[in-house]
């Protein structure tokens, strides 16, 4: 006799939830939200609207399936099943937080407000738990390190000095200062990566979310005596990028979560590429 499904709920602490951690009663919360102009009411009315899709959803998981619910803050230390449905209950941005600790489960997103990736809303979870095979399947970017550190990130791929300053490194044999590259994916074609290739007016194609095609972008690179401006965006489709380090302290970091990133030295090299896995979206 098989199992019954496991669904997995992911969902993030509400602002008000975090506020009250913080200041400790609602009057003292509604003090510090005057002083910004603005108002209790709003961030209760998002809390409300929070609680209740997490509701929605966990109501419609029948009763005989087993069920799991992790928090944001809780996600490196929760192990997901290869055989997991996971329902994540927030916006965009926690279903990119929310992909590199996956490895091929079903994703659905759901979002009151509906957004690009968590494009469902609540009263359609009942019908989605039972049909998790039409799915999108979207491209990740990855990074390996030369001690045998690993990342994954579905938006982007940040390397460089934490705090943004000059990073030195080499990248297709070329000396380079600059404020730090970005490899992205055609999920993160419409953020961070997109900001870059406008900015340049890059002549590059941005990829599709489900092509399996990145593209990087070198930021503000500046020519000096030792340091060129040769190499400053292109794509990888087979051959991972591969950056050697030439000064301590730089980092990288998926999807802007600079808490969870790989610390690199001098000397040390860095791949990044297509990563195998996928983000299996379900539509």
């Amino acid at each position: 006799m098989s199992l019954a499904p496991r669904i997995v709920l992911v969902h993030r602490r509400t602002e008000l939830t975090e506020l009250l951690a913080r200041h400790g009663t609602r009057g003292q919360v509604e003090f510090f939200l005057k002083s910004r102009n603005r108002t209790l009411d709003e961030v209760v009315d998002r809390d409300q609207q929070a609680r209740r899709a997490l509701g929605d959803v966990s109501a419609a998981i029948p009763l005989d399936w087993r069920r799991g619910v992790v928090e944001r803050e809780d996600l490196s230390r929760f192990l997901f099943a290869p055989e997991d449905v996971v329902v994540i209950v927030g916006q965009d941005g926690l279903v990119a937080n929310v992909a590199k600790y996956l490895d091929g489960q079903p994703v659905i997103g759901i979002n009151p407000e509906r957004g690009v990736l968590a494009q469902h809303a609540p009263h359609e979870a009942a019908e989605l738990l039972h049909n998790t095979t039409d799915t999108e399947d979207r491209t990740m970017v990855e990074a390996k390190s030369d001690d045998g550190q690993t990342l994954y990130a579905l938006n982007e791929i940040y390397v460089g000095h934490p705090s943004h300053q000059t990073s030195r490194y080499r990248i297709h044999t070329e000396r380079q200062a600059s404020s730090g590259i970005l490899i992205g994916s055609g999920t993160g074609a419409t953020g961070w990566c997109s900001s870059a290739h406008r900015e340049r007016k890059s002549r590059l194609a941005l990829p599709t979310p489900t092509e399996r095609k990145l593209v990087w972008f070198v930021r503000e690179a500046w020519p000096s005596p030792r340091t060129g401006i040769t190499h400053t965006e292109g794509e990888i489709t087979d051959a991972p990028l591969d950056v050697e380090v030439e000064s301590d302290g730089l980092v990288a970091f998926g999807d802007g979560i600079e808490s969870d990133a790989l610390r690199l030295g001098w000397g040390q090299r860095l791949s990044i590429g297509l990563a195998a896995r996928r983000l299996r979206l379900v539509r």
